[in-house]
């Protein structure tokens, strides 16, 4: 299966992505915001999830949140 961002773009490894939604990360402080640019990303086996590091932190995100750059 593809990996689609919320607008339908297929997303693949290593693409670059934007965050369209606030989002409060659980067990960090911090906050991603909207229009964060997150560099990198990689596909899991799941298609509405994409593994990525934050700083120091390996989070994984839902594509729904996720727009490619």
């Amino acid at each position: 299966m593809e990996t689609k961002d919320s607008n339908g773009n297929v997303l693949e490894d290593g693409d670059n992505v934007h965050v369209i939604k606030e989002l409060k990360v659980r067990g960090m402080s911090k906050i991603l915001k909207r229009g964060n640019v997150i560099r990198g990303i990689r596909l899991t086996n799941d298609p509405q999830e994409v593994e990525c590091r934050i700083g120091k932190a390996q989070i994984v995100l839902k594509t729904q949140f996720l727009k490619k750059a």
